[in-house]
């Protein structure tokens, strides 16, 4: 096709003629149809340029960002697409540099769902993108700058995505330009060379140009199609009759609850990849149970108010609800690794940071720990977090005399601890000062009764 050559040849040009800096590429790369055209595109162009010059010298990152709670098979399939380009990279000496990243800890989806008691997300409530896919890649652009004063960012979208897609696109477009202004970072500009291409054009390029990475794009294609729903096909233009039609499903976060239906997970269960089911029933559970009044406080974290018109709770999850979560993720997490052994739904760290929040909210009727042994039936370490050294424990208490003391004192001294673990002392104070009060507020309707 004349617009491979094209597009090969206009990334040549900018890399060479029209951008004479060293400032370094960007490419956004998720493992998807898209950003693997884009990639291999480069890619193509870049043996171009060291077919021209002998040497490439600007270096090219490649980021690629991990939710934590991506779908399974394609965050599998990014994994082993990662290593092989790093090792190709080696061995064409091509300045490529890798780089994953993560959300913090404390921005992590599970911390904020059954942590923090965030509802799941939603269209009007869609605090997940900004956490959990924003701010890492940000941190990443915005490190490199510090390095290279500049960077381009490189982005496989296209216009005929979407109309809202082709919008945005139109909207940062600076006319005679290739690159554009990013709107939220100075200094960092917007290369989209593929914004042309049509479905069916990037299909073409998946089915007939060998990785030059050399992985076997035909596993892409079959990952696409095991996602894809009778809705959700396209034509292909590989005339191939061995190619059925290729899935046009969008992957995303397996726990999404922004759409109304996970169409590529349904799908995937549906075509065979069973062990799946689990991670399905889940998130249609927790989507379903958002709006469940009973499952909801009347504050949000914030200490506003949130009761709506029908006078129903509309606020952060109850502690009852968020532990329920907590045990079912576990559950469908064993259930899984029956299957894959090494396979996490949360890691450890998440955990103890959830443990941590619990803590820091002043909730104590509840123990990560103790619905993690109801589910694997072993013990789960967190004695650094809660446990108190037993001698230490009646020390205290003998001092103490009296129970409700007792129960004060070492409620502070693990918002303590808790401050120490996360090496944030910040909001210590205020901790304290909330559990002296609602220790005074409870203490005195025991009295009244």
């Amino acid at each position: 096709m004349k617009i491979i050559n094209f597009i090969i040849d206009e990334i040549v040009d900018q890399y060479m003629f029209a951008d004479e800096t060293q400032r370094p590429w960007i490419i956004g790369f998720s493992g998807g149809k898209d950003s693997t055209v884009l990639l291999q595109l480069v890619w193509k162009a870049l043996e171009k340029v060291k077919e021209f010059s002998g040497f490439v010298k600007r270096d090219i990152y490649i980021v690629c960002n991990d939710t934590m709670v991506e779908n399974p098979i394609i965050s599998e399939y990014v994994r082993r697409v990662l290593q092989k380009i790093g090792e190709e990279a080696v061995k064409q000496d091509l300045p490529i540099i890798i780089k994953q990243t993560f959300p913090r800890l404390e921005d992590s989806y599970w911390v904020n769902l059954i942590g923090k008691g965030y509802p799941t997300p939603n269209s009007n409530f869609r605090w997940c993108t900004e956490r959990l896919k924003i701010k890492p890649t940000s941190r990443y652009i915005t490190e490199q700058l510090d390095i290279n004063a500049e960077a381009v960012l490189l982005l496989g979208v296209r216009s005929s995505e979407s109309a809202n897609r082709a919008k945005t696109i139109k909207q940062h477009e600076i006319r005679g330009k290739r690159l554009s202004k990013h709107p939220n970072h100075v200094n960092t500009y917007i290369y989209t060379p593929i914004k042309d291409l049509t479905t069916e054009e990037i299909w073409y390029i998946i089915n007939t140009m060998p990785s030059p990475w050399g992985m076997d794009n035909n596993e892409l294609f079959e990952i696409y199609t095991s996602a894809s729903s009778d809705d959700y096909e396209c034509p292909t233009m590989v005339t191939d009759k061995e190619h059925k039609s290729c899935g046009q499903s969008r992957f995303g976060c397996w726990v999404c609850t922004v759409v109304k239906e996970d169409k590529s997970m349904t799908a995937l269960v549906e075509n065979g990849v069973s062990w799946l089911k689990p991670l399905l029933d889940l998130r249609n559970q927790i989507s379903n149970e958002r709006i469940m009044p009973e499952h909801r406080l009347a504050h949000r974290r914030n200490g506003q108010t949130a009761i709506n018109e029908e006078g129903e709770n509309n606020g952060t999850y109850t502690i009852k609800y968020r532990a329920s979560v907590l045990e079912r993720l576990l559950a469908a997490q064993k259930q899984v690794q029956e299957l894959k052994p090494h396979f996490e739904l949360i890691t450890n760290q998440e955990l103890i940071a959830i443990q941590i929040k619990w803590a820091r909210d002043l909730i104590f009727d509840y123990s990560v720990s103790s619905i993690y042994n109801k589910i694997y039936h072993q013990e789960l370490n967190m004695k650094n977090i809660t446990d108190k050294n037993e001698k230490e424990r009646n020390l205290l208490k003998s001092v103490c005399g009296d129970d409700k003391y007792f129960e004060l004192i070492e409620k502070m001294l693990v918002l303590q601890k808790t401050k120490s673990l996360m090496n944030r002392k910040r909001g210590l104070k205020e901790d304290i000062e909330n559990c002296i009060e609602d220790h005074i507020k409870n203490t005195s309707v025991i009295e009244e009764v």
